[in-house]
């Protein structure tokens, strides 16, 4: 699937590049003919210009080194413009019948058929610009006539011609050399950016994996309770109630699983917006230590708390309060027979710190960086003991980071901690 993905990325990627290629090239390939094919229309208007006024113009031909114009001088003086000496051109006069009477020509290796044959091309289309090949070499010319006969002037536009041609190779290589560099960079990160959207399909089909395995787990025992109890249909309910109450007690659990991950999926979708206002954290720290101090010392641990007055955060006060709960909750629930649990509130360099503590057997290096995942357990074993789903951390995280907050855990053979920064 992700194969796919990543295939349809990249050729998607290919094809709006390419297109968007094509569209720059084609558009400077279409400015450069355009202008090209002015500058040969104005070269040719001069051209034209010059032989109408001067009578002999044209002869724009390549100049011999130490050689002059024949005639520049006196069209000089008259005003008119001389042609541009970087054109090879000549002209030519027809009768009515294009039958060639006078040529204006400065190329003596050009035969009469050359002549004739170039006459004929501009006999077939009497425009004011067009062009034909002939002999290898690419013509422009124009024609304008009267009663009495035709007169065209004749350029060689080979060398533009060719400068058209070799911008379409120019822009074929370029195009070939970067669509191949554009392939591999866009395969790169066409998988850097599929990685993200794979693992996050690997989490949530772990994560429908986890939930189906331990909403099994009590719906087995709802289930075997429910037959046992229809099967002693005679029974009072006072005679049943160990098995009722086997059906409630995992009711309770599905329940409390089934609100779990509604929460954790209400804040990844970002429904759940609760209202953040400053509010003092050291009092609604202190309230829960106190709420759970009797549960602490009915277990036989011992509660040690430094909180700081006058601590005031913004967020929301009750998700807050949730993840100090779960945290002395876990110390409470993982800690070795007459341990202690130690809460601590403070400001750390501009920041405020929240650390709780406990004497627990400890979780190993492997273990640390995977804890606040969904359903991780470090000793599964424990945890169904003491009837988590390995929820509780995933949660607080969220709301942490929901704070634009950090936690992380700290563990050695005797002390494991817990550190709130936010």
């Amino acid at each position: 699937m992700f194969n796919k993905l990543h295939n349809r990325f990249l050729l998607m990627n290919m094809v709006i590049i390419t297109f968007i290629m094509l569209v720059a090239f084609g558009t400077i390939y279409t400015i450069t003919y355009r202008n090209t094919q002015n500058e040969i229309r104005m070269e040719l208007y001069r051209q034209a210009e010059a032989q109408a006024k001067g009578g002999g113009g044209g002869g724009g031909g390549r100049r011999e080194p130490g050689r002059e114009l024949g005639g520049a001088g006196e069209r000089a003086r008259e005003g008119i413009e001389p042609a541009h000496e970087r054109s090879l051109s000549f002209s030519v006069r027809t009768d009515e019948k294009w039958a060639i009477v006078d040529k204006n020509t400065r190329f003596t290796s050009l035969s009469e058929a050359f002549y004739d044959e170039a006459v004929k091309y501009a006999s077939q289309k009497p425009e004011t610009f067009g062009q034909f090949s002939l002999e290898g070499a690419r013509w422009a010319y124009s024609v304008s006539g009267n009663s009495k006969g035709y007169s065209i002037v004749f350029m060689d536009v080979t060398a533009q011609r060719k400068i058209l041609v070799n911008l379409i190779y120019t822009f074929s290589f370029v195009a070939l050399f970067m669509l191949g560099v554009i392939y591999a960079v866009s395969h790169y990160f066409a998988r850097r950016s599929i990685a993200p959207v794979k693992e996050a399909f690997e989490k949530q089909r772990q994560f429908i994996a986890d939930a189906s395995h331990e909403l099994k787990t009590p719906l087995t025992v709802i289930s075997t309770n429910a037959d046992v109890v229809l099967q002693n249909g005679e029974d009072t309910v006072k005679q049943q109630e160990k098995w009722l109450l086997r059906i409630k007690s995992e009711t309770e659990r599905m329940k409390k699983l089934t609100n779990d991950l509604l929460y954790l999926t209400e804040m990844d979708d970002g429904r759940s917006l609760p209202l953040h206002v400053p509010f003092d954290w050291s009092e609604a720290v202190e309230s829960v230590a106190l709420s759970m101090e009797a549960v602490i010392y009915e277990t036989g641990l011992t509660l040690e708390y430094d909180i700081e007055p006058g601590i005031s955060v913004t967020g929301n006060k009750e998700q807050l309060k949730q993840v100090v709960l779960i945290l002395l909750d876990n110390a409470v629930k993982y800690n070795r027979p007459q341990g202690w649990v130690r809460l601590q509130l403070c400001r750390l360099q501009g920041r405020v710190q929240l650390a709780v503590s406990n004497t627990g057997a400890g979780i190993l290096q492997e273990h640390l960086d995977k804890i606040f995942d969904r359903f991780y357990r470090a000793d599964p074993s424990r945890s169904r003991q003491h009837g988590g789903y390995g929820l509780g951390l995933a949660i607080a995280a969220s709301i942490v980071q929901q704070h634009r907050g950090e936690i992380n855990a700290k563990s050695n053979p005797q002390e494991t901690s817990f550190y709130v920064v936010l």
